[in-house]
Order: C-alpha cells, then sequence, then structure tokens
C-alpha cells in the first residue's frame, strides 16, 4: 500500500523520492548560463529605457492619434514585462548570492507574476509603430518566454498543451451538429 503521507510531485513521484536528486533548473540558475541571462535582461531595460527617454519620445511626436496611443499603451506593456522580469532575476541572483533562501524567494515570487502578456494591436496598427519599439517588445517577449519557461520548470509546472486549432474547430461543428466528428 502506497504511504499516503508523502507529497506527490507534478512528476508522479513523492518529494522523498526526490532527495539527492539534482535539479537542472537550479543548477543552471547557480551557472554562467544564469548571470549571462541576468546580463542580457538588465541590458535589455537600460536599452528600453534610453529609447523611451530619448529617440522613443521624439518618434512618438510624428505618429497619427491612433498609432500614437498604440505606442502608448505599448510601452506601458513593455515597461511592466521588464519590471517583471527584472524583480524575477534580482530574485533569483538573492538566492545564488546566499541572500534569500529559495523558499524565501519563492514566497516574495508569488507577489510578481512573470505572465505571458500578448499585444492586442492587430497587425496593421502594430507595423506603424517605430521599428526600434518593435524590436525591443520583440525581444521583451522572447526573454519572458525564456523565464517563465525556467520558473515553471523551478516550480515542477509543466506548460500547457499548445492549442489545435483543428481540434478546435472540430469541437466546435461538433456541438453545433450534436456528434463527435472523426
Amino acid at each position: 500500500m502506497q504511504d499516503m503521507t508523502r507529497e506527490p510531485t507534478p512528476h508522479g513521484l513523492d518529494k522523498a523520492g526526490l532527495e539527492g536528486t539534482v535539479s537542472f533548473t537550479e543548477r543552471m540558475l547557480a551557472s554562467d548560463a544564469f548571470m549571462a541571462l541576468f546580463r542580457e535582461g538588465m541590458a535589455l531595460v537600460e536599452a528600453t529605457a534610453a529609447y523611451l527617454d530619448g529617440g522613443g519620445r521624439e518618434e512618438s511626436k510624428g505618429l497619427e492619434r491612433n498609432v500614437a496611443l498604440a505606442y502608448a499603451s505599448e510601452s506601458m506593456r513593455l515597461t511592466t514585462r521588464l519590471m517583471q522580469m527584472t524583480s524575477w532575476l534580482l530574485l533569483q541572483r538573492a538566492v545564488n548570492e546566499g541572500e534569500l533562501s529559495r523558499d524565501d524567494a519563492e514566497r516574495e515570487h508569488r507577489r510578481v507574476v512573470v505572465a505571458m502578456q500578448d499585444t492586442t494591436l492587430g497587425d496593421a496598427v502594430l507595423s506603424q509603430l517605430p521599428e526600434t519599439l518593435r524590436r525591443l517588445i520583440d525581444r521583451s517577449l522572447v526573454l519572458q518566454a525564456r523565464i517563465q519557461r525556467i520558473d515553471n520548470d523551478l516550480k515542477g509546472q509543466t506548460p500547457p498543451p499548445a492549442s489545435n486549432p483543428v481540434a478546435g474547430q472540430l469541437g466546435h461543428l461538433a456541438a453545433a451538429f450534436g456528434a463527435k466528428l472523426a
């Protein structure tokens, strides 16, 4: 009979069975690879701040009204995304340097949500934004996806399965016709 006092992990193992195992994610966070990720994140923050306070401010003045509103909205999303990622990176660095325990960092991290944010703009409006802003948004989304994968792995969470648009359409058809389509 199975010992019900052991806490199962997302991978079907119990915590007692994991003692002494190596977490590749935790090892990566304590390696030079993490420091490269940290530097990349901080460089992106600096590049974004320099752009938004300098050239971006000038570029936004010449935009049409609807594009200027999109610029303001996307620059705020970008700034929020970068602040969330910076907080996560700083927490991980604090763990690496012994300033926080992994548990303390996790408690602090619950206040910081590194959630995927997609742009809500259509391609027509997005294509009218300044090229530099679009590149910064793209870079931040790629970095955010990397950080979220690491964070999910650190927590033992598996990413949700990719949506299958064909299966979704079949489901809609089946619901409409009251039968399962094969």
